[in-house]
């Protein structure tokens, strides 16, 4: 079954290119089915690039899914016109409003600044708040993950000494979770961050339940004992090209970044870039969407 997505997303006409089956609301009214309703609060700069991205992995399941696109109101998008975010978007008021089966948080590139200076960071925490008693199930990404941990557990992130940026394998901690079933041992995540959650302080949390590991990343991945709340600090999300992109980036910056480890063939960035993950990440939102929301969610939604 498709997702939902408003026709003039640009996203949709790439997903259909894709042969990935998206649906207009006018065809989606016809079926009678109560599809998910899932949020992206998109934290990216580069929101359509990230957009795709996901709506990409959350497409590829039997279930019908109504998405979306929540902005911040606190927040002034540089990378993106008004008109995109006035067309496709709410704004993070309008959240406050409605109940979601499943909410994702994305990732931003702020980790280096401490949370509570970040521009929109009490809107921000008002939404995991109300994500808590109105989401039935809210997945945290990257420095998503971090200000997650943060705000509902007191787990504060630590400033690496420069950018980790790579495909990194991650070890099972719990393979007989729902969330990673049929996921092997070790698995590689695409990683682009400054700062770690060290995995001593999952363990120490009686609140939390580690799944997955890495000694060069630190947490991969956790989740409430509740199962209402997930947390990965990996983008299974990024294109295959997305590290050489933002690798680019960095060097046209000036910043003379490190090249992204065990990603480019035999390490030279004039080579092609193949993806490892791509059906690592398939099977993560496949799960999460199966048995953390669709199995688990009430079918009155505002029994949530």
């Amino acid at each position: 079954m498709p997702i939902k997505i408003d026709s003039g997303l640009p996203a949709r006409s790439i997903l259909a290119d894709e042969n990935i089956f998206v649906m207009t609301s006018e065809r989606a009214a016809l079926q009678d089915i109560r599809p998910l309703e899932i949020a992206i609060v998109n934290l990216m700069p580069t929101k359509e690039a990230t957009e795709l991205q996901l709506l990409r992995l959350l497409a590829n399941t039997p279930l019908q899914i109504n998405i979306t696109l929540v902005n911040m109101d606190g927040h002034v998008s540089k990378h993106v016109g008004q008109d995109h975010l006035e067309k496709f978007y709410i704004s993070s008021k309008e959240v406050f409003g409605r109940k979601f089966d499943g909410m994702i948080i994305t990732g931003a590139p702020v980790e280096q600044i401490p949370f509570e200076d970040v521009d929109y960071w009490d809107e921000l925490c008002r939404i995991m708040d109300y994500a808590k008693k109105n989401v039935f199930c809210t997945l945290y990404i990257c420095w998503g993950a971090m200000a997650g941990l943060y705000h509902h557990y007191g787990i504060n992130k630590y400033l690496l000494q420069g950018k980790l940026s790579g495909i990194y394998y991650s070890k099972l901690i719990a393979p007989t979770e729902p969330l990673l079933r049929g996921f092997d041992d070790y698995f590689p995540v695409p990683t682009s961050r400054y700062t770690q959650i060290r995995t001593m302080d999952i363990q120490a949390n009686d609140q939390l339940t580690l799944l997955a590991t890495s000694a060069v990343t630190g947490m991969t991945l956790a989740k409430s004992k509740d199962n209402r709340s997930i947390f990965m600090t990996g983008h299974l999300e990024y294109d295959t090209d997305t590290l050489a992109k933002e690798y680019k980036r960095d060097l046209d910056k000036g910043l003379n970044p490190h090249m992204p480890e065990n990603y480019f063939t035999n390490d030279n960035p004039l080579n092609p870039v193949y993806s490892t993950w791509r059906s690592t990440a398939h099977l993560f939102y496949s799960n999460w969407l199966n048995y953390y929301v669709y199995q688990e969610t009430p079918y009155r939604l505002g029994d949530i």
